[in-house]
């Protein structure tokens, strides 16, 4: 008997160096996350949730490493833009990255989803009032 393939999604954590996108990929996997290293170039993480396979990509957040965003997206199924609520000097950055990527056409029709980082800390934004700067 042959058992049938179980689905894949490709999907893309972007943002800017230092947002948590690679602290957000280690609680899934139920990692430490007190020594996390700065990602130069890309993870790559697969988890299994519910009879789907998530093939997740943590790209590098590093100003060199923005404009090859695209390239990495080709074939995604949609993309979790990662911003620090604790960072409010550089808001205004992580928004014109996140305009950046939706005038890419390859990103223009992915499901997108906004995740707010690091509201624990101190002198953090709410989600909304990161929103709404």
């Amino acid at each position: 008997m042959c058992s049938a393939k179980e689905p894949e999604v490709k999907l893309m954590v972007l943002g800017l160096d230092k947002s948590g996108k690679t602290s957000l990929l280690k609680c899934i996997a139920g990692e430490d996350i007190s020594k996390v290293v700065p990602t130069y170039g890309f993870n790559i993480r697969n988890y299994e949730m519910n009879g789907v396979i998530l093939n997740v990509w943590d790209i590098g957040g590093q100003k060199g490493l923005r404009s090859y965003w695209n390239t990495y997206c080709d074939a995604s199924d949609g993309c979790i833009f990662v911003i620090d609520s604790s960072d409010q000097e550089r808001l205004n950055e992580a928004a014109m990255e996140l305009m950046n990527i939706l005038d890419e056409d390859v990103l223009s029709n992915l499901p997108l989803l906004i995740l707010v980082t690091k509201s624990d800390l101190q002198g953090s934004l709410t989600a909304k009032e990161v929103i709404g700067s």
